[in-house]
């Protein structure tokens, strides 16, 4: 059975021989509001991830949250649903916004997802999305943007 209506099922039998399957996720505002870019939604995104860690072995990798957009690596145990943990993710940052008085309605429907397979490199896609906030004119050098980072270490090549 899909995860949603109109989106294909996921396929655990392939999805295995990844151990874990690590993804590159990518999360939009509705509208491209612009969201996420601040200190506040960017502790209340370490605070879920961390705990995620801590209570259910659920590893966010690199992350970068854009004004409008956020990109991140997850990866998790056996279990891991993460069209599941997307949700939540989603709830417990609209909860946050919604305390800084933002207007509901944040989030644009689903998710993009990716699995990083065995060929493709999990650094070489870092540094494409770790580049998005040069390219989009918000800092000159990456490591000037304060809203990116890595919660666990994810061993990939």
């Amino acid at each position: 059975m899909p995860d949603r209506p109109g989106r294909p099922p996921r396929l655990p039998t392939v999805f295995q021989k990844y151990d874990p399957p690590v993804y590159f996720v990518t999360i939009c505002a509705a509208g491209r509001r612009r969201l996420f870019a601040n200190d506040i939604v960017h502790n209340a995104f370490r605070e879920f991830a961390t705990k995620a860690h801590r209570e259910r072995s659920i590893a966010v990798g690199r992350y970068v949250l854009m004004p409008d957009h956020i990109h991140l690596f997850v990866c998790g145990p056996a279990e891991f649903n993460l069209s599941q943990w997307v949700r939540m993710l989603k709830l417990a940052l609209g909860r946050k916004l919604a305390e800084l008085g933002k207007q509901p309605g944040f989030w644009q429907r689903g998710f993009f997802d990716h699995l990083i397979r065995h060929s493709e490199s999990y650094a070489e896609k870092w540094a494409y999305v770790w580049q998005n906030p040069v390219r989009a004119g918000l800092v000159a050098q990456v490591e000037d943007w304060p809203y990116q980072g890595e919660i666990v270490v994810i061993d990939r090549v």
